[in-house]
């Protein structure tokens, strides 16, 4: 049997939300949709959470950080896709970098860059210098649920809202 969530305005409960996305939500008009609900932290990963809650692999978005080098130059990416799929990492982010090769950016730079923890790694409050890549799923669906920064706790939104937000790009051959 699985477990219903408990969602509220992130604006009622600042204390779920790591300090970059509070920040996100609190000052782009995008995000003011912005749903959050409390978990314990073992649910944090995306299987975990689905196989526990009311909450479909197709209703739920990953983000996954990017890096590349060309020329002696790094670059770097959020991608979001929901999480059913997976992010083409060295075709369409790659090709968008415009890097050699571009792969999953170390969790400790990651954690150290963003102020998040790892199982909360969020699109929302990311370093403004990366662009975000959405999925055309992400983009299209009614509401994903995402990380809020922290494990303790996860974030629902439009996908249109984090289509709009920040530095946000909809790439159409994102997920595979």
């Amino acid at each position: 049997m699985t477990q219903k969530l408990t969602w509220v305005p992130a604006s009622e409960r600042p204390d779920l939300l790591a300090d970059s996305v509070r920040k996100a939500v609190e000052n782009d008009p995008a995000l003011a949709a912005a749903e959050v609900t409390e978990i314990d932290p073992v649910y944090a990963d995306t299987a975990a959470l689905v196989e526990n809650f009311d909450v479909t692999a197709d209703q739920s978005a990953n983000c996954v950080v990017v890096t590349g080098k060309r020329g002696g130059e790094s670059s770097w990416a959020a991608c979001l896709v929901l999480a059913s799929t997976r992010a083409d990492v060295n075709g369409a982010v790659r090709k968008h970098l415009n890097v050699r090769k571009a792969s999953f950016a170390p969790l400790a730079e990651v954690e150290a860059a963003t102020g998040m923890e790892y199982g909360g790694i969020t699109p929302v409050g990311l370093p403004d210098t990366w662009p975000l890549l959405i999925s055309e799923g992400v983009a299209a669906h009614p509401m994903v649920v995402i990380g809020s920064g922290l494990r303790r706790s996860k974030l629902r939104l439009p996908g249109s809202a984090l289509a709009a937000s920040g530095s946000a790009i909809v790439l159409p051959d994102l997920a595979v």
